[in-house]
């Protein structure tokens, strides 16, 4: 399968990182000058620094920037073979909790980034599913960061290189997305709201109610594969049997 290119931009990174242009400690240069550097866009680096702290080679510390940490090893970064049902159904729990706590310790600050975050998906164009799938994660990993608790968020972020890292789930996601950004951003705002309101419930509540969402629409895109895929297989076996008859 074709490496997307902020696969690309993450390598070359983590390749700056262990040669030790960027060292330990320091804060890696920003979006613009990245981009600038790499000729991709913001959203690439955007991308490529997510990917990057859910390796272990950045942190991200809101409002201050990305910086430069000694990643932990390789052991436990093989990433299990699930299906994206399975992710779905551990996101829902997970992720619900981490709104959950989320709420209970957000800041001015923290909302004002998710606001921005949410602003950004409605402005997303119909079809740009790269944007869109960026924005999203930013969206989630960033209520896993504002819950203040490192194994939820490091816990999330793993959920999400599943997501993102496994061919077959990010297919099915993909197949999804592509059709209900709308409903997506309307969710995401849901959400935000309830974590300006600093409840707890609402938030779980809220999260869940985005990913019971989510289910309904695989379940639909699954069936809508099942069904093409029969017809295709009855359109061949017509065509064989048919031949028969003329022999």
């Amino acid at each position: 399968m074709k490496q997307r290119l902020y696969q690309t931009v993450t390598k070359a990174i983590m390749d700056l990182i262990e040669s030790g242009e960027f060292p330990v400690g320091s804060r890696l240069p920003g979006e613009r000058e990245l981009s600038e550097r790499f000729n991709v866009s913001r959203v690439t680096i955007r991308e490529a620094e997510i990917a990057l702290e859910a390796l272990g080679y950045i942190t991200v510390k809101i409002g201050s920037g990305a910086y430069v940490q000694k990643p932990k090893g390789e052991a436990g970064t093989q990433l299990p073979d699930v299906s994206a049902f399975e992710l779905t159904a551990a996101r829902a729990v997970l992720e619900a909790e981490a709104a959950a706590l989320a709420a209970a310790n957000m800041t001015e600050e923290g909302l004002a980034t998710l606001d921005q975050i949410v602003r950004k998906m409605a402005a997303v164009k119909h079809g740009d599913i790269e944007t869109g799938d960026a924005l999203d994660r930013q969206f989630h990993l960033t209520i896993a960061q504002l819950g203040g608790n490192p194994v939820v968020e490091h816990t999330v972020q793993n959920l999400w290189r599943m997501r993102t890292e496994l061919p077959r789930v990010r297919d099915v996601y993909e197949s999804v997305c592509v059709s209900d950004a709308q409903a997506r951003t309307d969710e995401h705002a849901a959400i935000l709201e309830a974590l300006r309101r600093r409840d707890p419930a609402a938030s779980r509540a809220a999260m869940r109610e985005h990913f019971h969402r989510l289910f309904e629409a695989m379940l639909t895109a699954s069936e809508k594969r099942e069904l093409e895929e029969i017809k295709r297989r009855t359109s061949q076996d017509r065509q064989r049997f048919l031949l028969t008859t003329q022999i």
